[in-house]
């Protein structure tokens, strides 16, 4: 089976504090195919998002990774957004 290459997955949370749990209780599900995962939102002293990026790349077979982004697509407040670069 081909390799799928580099896939990444860029992960929009609208409402962080109300989406965190549902969101981790996927993530923790998936974590076999999360290779790499960043997360990201604007914070100061005076200010904390309430939206945030998770930036993931994923590594394992495309069937498993496409339950993963459409597992997540269902969550409401949350929009998904995937990029494939492949090998070679």
């Amino acid at each position: 089976m081909r390799k799928p290459g580099h896939v990444i997955v860029g992960i929009h949370v609208r409402d962080r504090m109300r989406k965190a749990p549902d969101m981790q209780k996927i993530l923790s599900k998936h974590g076999c195919l999360i290779k790499t995962r960043i997360g990201l939102h604007e914070v100061s002293e005076d200010y904390c998002d309430p939206a945030g990026l998770i930036l993931l790349e994923l590594a394992g077979d495309r069937p498993s990774m496409d339950a993963f982004v459409r597992e997540v697509s269902g969550l409401k407040g949350v929009d998904v957004k995937k990029m494939t670069f492949p090998h070679g």
